[in-house]
């Protein structure tokens, strides 16, 4: 055991960094322990924050991309709807239509049964 101090006094002694170290752990052991601790809480936290935000951040995906679904189906239906209801019209108006060489012997004759008065 001796001889385990001795080394370890030796190795301390012979490096700077070493001695900075253990001045350190005496003065702000504790300290350093419990900020650690308090930093591992903290890591933690924040990891369990950043999945919970991006849980949030995909549900609000999905439930965007179903309402833009929904509203793309809607949007299909109307525009079907109003095609076939100008379709419709279309026919319609058509059907109320005279054709010009229907109106032009209707007006002559018209004019033969004026004439013949």
């Amino acid at each position: 055991m001796a001889k385990e101090n001795n080394a370890v006094k030796e190795q301390i002694s012979n490096d700077p960094s070493s001695k900075i170290e253990a001045i350190k752990n005496l003065i702000f052991g504790e300290n350093i322990a419990a900020y650690n601790s308090e930093f591992e809480k903290v890591k933690k936290d924040i990891s369990l924050k950043k999945k919970e935000l991006e849980d949030f951040i995909d549900d609000t995906r999905k439930e965007l991309n179903q309402a833009i679904d929904n509203l793309s189906t809607d949007i299909n239906i109307r525009i079907t709807e109003l095609e076939d209801s100008l379709a419709d019209k279309a026919e319609t108006l058509d059907s109320k239509k005279v054709d010009k060489k229907t109106l032009g012997n209707l007006l002559i004759s018209l004019g033969e049964k004026i004439s013949q008065k």
